[in-house]
């Protein structure tokens, strides 16, 4: 069925159901599929068509990593993986995991799509996908007394309610226990920790109000049916965090955008406030006879960071400090784009790291879940507290290099932290056993951070940075 032909359908039923009954012109099956939404929801589905919701399914990455464990596991991995990036295909029986293509999938079935999470009646699990779907023709929905739609039946449901939820849904995903039991991803589980899991209103940011940002525009718009929110109910379908297509997707360069808005101001080379006073100490700073202090602050993530697969990622700080000729004196964490960062691999000994280091049984680093027996984790602790006065208020890690034999001699330091959402290495690792492209591999960006690029001079002090004083105010 075309566009056109479900439009004027949905338009005949506006009228022919008006007054009448309550059941919906459209059926499951037809809920089912993303295009069916597209007709009264189209900025949605176009935001949500550029996700990487929408091309989960399709990663080559994935698709690769399953083949993979299937091969490696003789097929014990079965659902694991496509349950949360193609959970419809599991839901409708469309696949059992051990000879996944999503090419053979329809679009119903394909990534994580707008029924899976607008038909969720219960979660009875917080990790590996532990939603339960109702399987009706109810559309379930944050915005308190939703339009009748003829459509679908429509309710509010606190669940996917950004403003006091708990973020269930999103948690039941994003956290992954492997069969082993290791507890690889925990994005929901690090969220817990915070004060933003309160319920109290004042500090409560669940999943949802940092990555489905929300306005006033259009929710439903079709023949007959014009629904506009007047209270911020519109809620943005990007989801932007670090991951991106890496072939061809439409809406790519609208996902690099939302991940630059959001990622820049995350993370900060900054100083901490004092007890007594906003005053900041140097993000940068030297201390005589030869200490250089670098401070990272996580200052608007309500989680660590970086998150999620944070076994893959690989996020570093690099730091170079220069004479008045502007020769290089030192130097942390310069790795060249298309370089690997494994520290197994890498000459640099001192590289600041913040991502999860996997290892298996006997020790070495393990590019494959399945094997994974032990984490190292690394990364960034999120904010405990707004309260200027707690001495928990400073969360933000130090790092310090000597530098006692060019202490005299540095003019100027540049600080910044570059990030990159999956590893050379195991994309090397997929390519090598054959199961994935080597085109794609050379596809992964490096992105830099804004408010981590700091840069501080003798001369001026830079932005943040001290000389010749403490640089730790505790």
């Amino acid at each position: 069925m075309t566009r056109a032909m479900i439009a004027a359908w949905i338009a005949a039923a506006i009228g022919s159901l008006a007054g009448c009954g309550d059941e919906p012109a459209l059926s499951i099956a037809k809920l089912q599929d993303p295009d069916t939404c597209n007709q009264c929801h189209p900025r949605h589905v176009a935001q949500w068509s550029a996700s990487m919701h929408a091309y989960a399914s399709d990663d080559p990455v994935f698709v690769a990593m399953n083949r993979r464990g299937q091969r490696e596991t003789a097929g014990a991995l079965g659902t694991f993986c496509v349950k949360c990036h193609a959970p419809m295909a599991v839901e409708l029986g469309l696949t059992d995991g051990t000879s996944f293509d999503p090419a053979q999938l329809p679009a119903a079935a394909r990534g994580v799509t707008c029924y899976f999470c607008h038909n969720v009646k219960s979660v009875e699990d917080t990790h590996n996908n532990g939603v339960v779907l109702a399987h009706d023709q109810t559309m379930r929905g944050g915005l308190p007394n939703p339009v009748s739609s003829p459509a679908h039946h429509a309710t509010y449901d606190k669940l996917m309610d950004s403003t006091i939820n708990q973020s269930e849904i999103c948690g039941s995903c994003h956290d992954v226990v492997t069969p082993r039991r290791v507890e690889l991803e925990r994005t929901y589980k690090e969220w817990q920790t915070t004060f933003f899991a309160q319920d109290d209103p004042q500090h409560h940011l669940s999943c949802g109000a940092c990555h489905m940002p929300s306005s006033t525009d259009v929710i439903a718009d079709a023949p007959g049916l014009h629904v506009k929110s007047h209270s911020n109910g519109f809620h943005e379908h990007l989801w932007p965090a670090i991951d991106q297509a890496l072939t061809p997707f439409a809406g790519a360069e609208a996902l690099a955008n939302a991940i630059k808005r959001d990622l820049d101001p995350a993370i900060a080379i900054i100083g901490p406030a004092t007890l007594t006073s906003n005053v900041q100490y140097g993000g940068i700073c030297l201390d005589p006879p030869g200490e250089l202090f670098v401070r990272i602050d996580s200052i608007s993530v309500a989680h660590d960071w970086p998150s999620g697969a944070a076994q893959d990622r690989r996020a570093w700080l690099e730091v170079i400090a220069y004479d008045a000729s502007n020769n290089v004196l030192f130097q942390r964490g310069v790795i060249p784009d298309g370089a690997a960062v494994d520290p197994d691999g890498l000459p640099d000994l001192d590289l600041i790291r913040m991502w999860d280091q996997a290892f298996k049984d006997d020790g070495s680093p393990a590019h494959m879940f399945w094997d994974v027996a032990q984490v190292d984790s690394r990364l960034l602790r999120p904010p405990v507290t707004l309260d200027k006065n707690s001495a928990a208020f400073d969360h933000s890690s130090r790092v310090q290099f000597h530098v006692e034999g060019i202490f005299t001699s540095i003019d100027h330091i540049t600080a910044r932290i570059r990030i990159r959402p999956l590893s050379y290495a195991l994309l090397a690792d997929l390519v090598g056993s054959g199961d994935l492209d080597p085109a794609v591999a050379s596809r992964l960006p490096t992105l830099d951070i804004l408010g981590t690029q700091r840069t501080w001079s003798k001369a001026t002090k830079g932005t943040g940075a001290a000389l010749n004083t403490n640089c730790s105010p505790h």
